[in-house]
């Protein structure tokens, strides 16, 4: 089985953020994601303390698919420096786990 991946990412439009993880799960970037509404996220930028609303994206996926779905983040998110990170999946319900490489392509 290959690398599982949940990949995290976070914007400020919710319709943005449904209009991502139907173009990333549409072309089988993605098996799933997940958006959590109302987070806050507090961070430098700047210079400058920010404090914004965002939608937390949890994008599960495959190692062989983060390149190609990390562009196409890049592509249509707003950020000038979107928040992408990937982290491996080392233990989960093995049916789930072999569904995420069954519905995935790179």
């Amino acid at each position: 089985m290959s690398e599982p991946l949940l990949i995290i990412t976070t914007l400020d439009d919710e319709a943005r953020a449904r209009e991502i993880a139907a173009l990333l799960v549409e072309r089988q970037l993605a098996a799933c994601v997940t958006i959590l509404p109302a987070a806050t996220s507090v961070y430098a930028w700047e210079g400058e303390i920010q404090e914004d609303a965002e939608h937390v994206l949890l994008i599960k996926s495959r190692a062989e698919c983060y390149e190609a779905l990390q562009e196409g983040l890049r592509e249509e998110h707003p950020y000038e420096l979107p928040e992408i990170i990937a982290v491996p999946i080392t233990h989960g319900l093995e049916g789930y786990l072999h569904w995420i490489e069954d519905t995935t392509r790179p």
